[in-house]
């Protein structure tokens, strides 16, 4: 290696590489000319996002299901099936369900609450392309008080005035499809809604985006109990929470955040493709 650090600025170099600004390009979410491939990277997404919740410890018997959208078929949606650990979902493990909650791809059954609960997510809501919810532990411990998360840390201030509480069916199975549309008409906008006595929702137009805001609402979560439990919090300025939230917490960046998140379990679990 040649370093030349007393030459003047412009022929400064290191390897033959001059130290001048170079063009840079930061990764952005795919687009797709095929459907077929656009299908395999959403499923690997979600088979991949399935085992980072339960390496961080999401997992609870059979509670928890991520979903995205068929992309050619948008009335449909990918989910894991009922009593497959999360830690060994493949691609190859997912269901295809409509929003009868027929399973139409695949021969494992749906958990009904994640037909019923996000069938109805779905519908109401066009521009969602994944959800997320899981019985994770401070997300329902925060969820049992009834409260929104306060802008009390800078990750919090992602959920600034973008996130609801919900009480109806609060602590109930959700198994009726009516109570799944009373849940999703109290969730009309936002990237994020707390289940009073349930626990977290997170949505997104990828599924990178919806398991990174939930992974980051879960840790806000405990922040506040961990916080709350010291002390009283000082709150950010709602001002400052906006700017935050506005220049941080957009789907690009709830995507670029998941990324470290997918090389760490590409690398470690490939069986995630198969």
């Amino acid at each position: 290696m040649t370093i030349t650090p007393d030459a003047p600025a412009q022929t400064r170099s290191i390897d033959g590489i001059a130290l001048t600004p170079k063009d840079v390009a930061m990764e952005l979410p795919p687009t797709f000319a095929d459907v077929a491939d656009e299908r395999t990277h959403r499923k690997a997404k979600l088979a991949g996002a399935l085992r980072i919740f339960g390496r961080l410890g999401f997992g609870e018997g059979v509670a928890g299901h991520i979903t995205v959208r068929d992309p050619e078929f948008p009335d449909h949606f990918w989910v894991n099936p009922f009593g497959k650990s999360f830690r060994h979902i493949r691609s190859s493990d997912l269901i295809l369900v409509n929003h009868d909650g027929d399973v139409v791809y695949g021969s494992s059954p749906v958990n009904r609450a994640a037909f019923v609960l996000h069938a109805a997510i779905h519908q109401a809501r066009p521009e969602v392309i994944a959800a997320a919810h899981a019985h994770s532990p401070y997300g329902k411990s925060w969820s049992s008080l009834g409260r929104k998360l306060d802008p009390i840390t800078q990750d919090a201030c992602a959920f600034f005035e973008d996130h609801t509480v919900i009480s109806e069916q609060g602590g109930a199975v959700v198994l009726d499809i009516a109570a799944g549309r009373e849940i999703a008409s109290k969730f009309p906008t936002g990237k994020a809604a707390i289940h009073q006595n349930h626990g977290l929702f997170t949505v997104g137009t990828t599924v990178d985006e919806a398991a990174f805001w939930f992974i980051t609402m879960e840790r806000s979560c405990q922040a506040q109990l961990m916080a709350e439990a010291a002390g009283t919090p000082l709150l950010i300025a709602d001002k400052v929470a906006t700017y935050t939230r506005e220049n941080t917490a957009h789907s690009i960046g709830g995507w670029v955040n998941f990324q470290p998140l997918w090389q760490e379990i590409c690398h470690t679990d490939p069986q995630l493709f198969e």
